[in-house]
């Protein structure tokens, strides 16, 4: 045991990856989505860690915090412009409104309860469940003009209350947006949900209407004598079909196959190749055709491929409009998902297409292909991250993050954590529009994101770790106590403000929630209970300016508390 600690005194980085080996063991384990987390086990594992007393720098939290943010501000970006632009104003107003309710509500219960600035911005980071918070709040704390000694103490008591109030910042928003939401909403939310999607063009309670792009079949069927078909071009024929998704691949006339095109004429006895939906291929064409085995002429190279939007052709533009573009024939679309967590969002004839978003969609290569350079670009995953913008983006951030202005004896300065969230934010809305610029592998960006933090997460955890356990008698159980009341305050009041004032769907609303407070979490308990996907409809914009305006707060709680 000696020969440990003697090790990891000499070499304290041993110690950080000790504390994020245990934080991301313990933190795969949950229940129904619910669990610690990397975050809030890699805390516990270090401040294990730290009753060893181990010197560590900050100046390697410093350098992997500045990664995190830079990364959650490149996910988050084409949703947080858009929103401040136009498409999702009106959501990301409300997402505004319930970041200040969580600030309210956590300077109100620091204040009742006559905590210092570093308990309250880990009461805040912990029940608003932002651990990024702490990193600007260290920061400001460190810029006070007060002793080391004092800022040590503020410092250690902050991972103290942050590790206490971070569970039922969890568990609870999920158990009040998921379970009580619909209760003081007055709506049976499955219900809801399924009207929601009947009006966006999508199936309804009696099972009519249709889902934008189903997944599709290929199968083959022979014209004859009595089928009306006959005589038409392969473009009548798929415009017998109201909504659209029946192609015509390729036809059979006597031992000839051939690529099936727009004004080619369909003569009785051809066999054609067509691609659809399962209920549309035996319900309605194989009532009027005989459906032939041509293995041949259902060899048709299929793949499947992921577009991340780029063009204003088909941003703004629902799927139903989509659908009858011309660069769109023969593709057909599997999933959509959008924002830094890939949420997926709903199928239906009138959902909104983004900048940002990636369809997966499949069909004939030579489709796809079109597809792809008419609305974005392929997305395959990369391996060489573009280091020059990545670089370069955050050192402008921080050089802009460093100015500070005084008001009075005030002094107002984003640091160099805001400035590198705000470069972030730039470089992703970017590239957005150009998507040859500045680019980071996915895999890279999962990287910068959640070990950039845990690794300042762990060496706060050590720093804080020989005054923890004092820490945690001093604060006592109302820390706990304060903790509910600053995460559930916010929450419900910001169900009754959807609600009344912004008049938001009862589909979407606990989803705006769920994302204006960056609880993914509870956005699968409302997912579930929903039957639903429409949901995540109010979660991506809201998401992108909670993740960015709870962050600055922890900054801010500082300020409101000296």
């Amino acid at each position: 045991m000696a020969w440990i600690e003697t090790v990891l005194k000499t070499y304290p980085p041993i110690a950080v990856f000790i504390a994020l080996a245990f934080g991301y063991w313990f933190g795969k384990f949950n229940y129904r989505g619910l669990g610690l987390g990397a975050v809030t086990s890699t805390l516990i594992a270090a401040v294990a860690i730290g009753q060893l007393n181990i010197p560590i720098s900050p100046m390697v939290g410093s350098f992997f915090f500045l990664l995190f943010l830079f990364a959650v501000g490149y996910g988050v970006g084409p949703q947080f412009v858009r929103g401040l632009a136009k498409d999702g104003l009106k959501q990301a107003l409300f997402a505004v409104v319930v970041c200040l309710l969580c600030l309210g509500s956590v300077w109100l219960a620091a204040r009742l309860a006559g905590y210092n600035a570093g308990t309250a911005a880990g009461l805040f980071a912990g029940s608003q469940t932002l651990s990024a918070s702490m990193g600007l709040a260290t920061d400001s704390i460190n810029q006070l003009a007060i002793t080391v000694e004092e800022k040590r103490h503020l410092l250690n008591e902050m991972p103290v209350a942050y590790a206490v109030t971070y569970l039922f910042g969890t568990v609870g928003s999920a158990i009040i947006l998921a379970l009580l939401g619909p209760k003081l909403l007055r709506v049976d939310l499955a219900k809801e949900c399924a009207q929601y999607e009947a009006s966006m063009g999508g199936m309804d309670h009696n099972g009519s209407g249709n889902l934008a792009w189903h997944p599709y079949e290929i199968r083959a069927f022979q014209v004859g004598e009595s089928t009306a078909v006959s005589g038409q071009t392969v473009s009548e024929i798929e415009h017998l079909f109201p909504h659209g998704g029946v192609f015509i691949e390729r036809l059979r006339r006597g031992t000839q196959v051939m690529a099936a095109k727009g004004d080619m004429v369909v003569k009785t006895g051809d066999v054609l190749a067509i691609t659809g939906s399962r209920h549309i291929l035996i319900d309605i064409i194989g009532a009027h055709a005989k459906e032939v085995d041509d293995r041949e002429l259902l060899s048709i190279p299929m793949e499947g491929i992921d577009i991340f939007i780029t063009s204003r052709t088909v941003s703004g533009k629902t799927i139903a409009e989509i659908s009858k573009m011309p660069e769109a024939h023969g593709v057909f679309l599997c999933r959509i998902t959008r924002g830094l967590t890939g949420e997926e969002i709903p199928l239906l004839p009138k959902t909104v297409i983004q900048r940002g978003d990636v369809l997966s969609v499949s069909g004939r290569t030579a489709d796809t292909t079109i597809a792809a350079s008419a609305w974005g670009r392929v997305d395959r995953p990369g391996s060489v991250t573009d280091v020059m913008t990545l670089a370069l983006a955050i050192t402008i951030g921080c050089l802009v993050g460093a100015v500070t202005i005084h008001i009075g004896s005030i002094p107002l300065t984003l640091s160099t954590a805001g400035g590198a969230l705000i470069a972030g934010l730039i470089t992703g809305w970017l590239r957005s529009i150009h998507p040859t610029f500045g680019y980071i592998p996915t895999s890279t960006v999962w990287f910068m994101n959640s070990v950039g933090l845990n690794v300042f997460i762990a060496g706060v955890g050590i720093a804080s770790g020989p005054t923890f356990v004092a820490g945690l008698e001093n604060l006592g159980a109302g820390i706990f106590l304060w903790g509910m009341f600053a995460t559930t305050l916010p929450l419900v009041l910001s169900i009754f403000i959807g609600k009344y004032l912004f008049r938001f769907h009862p589909a979407i609303l606990l989803g705006a929630c769920a994302g204006a407070r960056t609880t993914t979490a509870a956005l699968g308990m409302i997912n579930e209970i929903a039957h639903s996907q429409v949901p995540t409809l109010g979660y991506t914009v809201t998401y992108a300016v909670g993740n960015t305006l709870l962050t600055i707060w922890g900054m801010v709680i500082i300020l409101l508390m000296t």
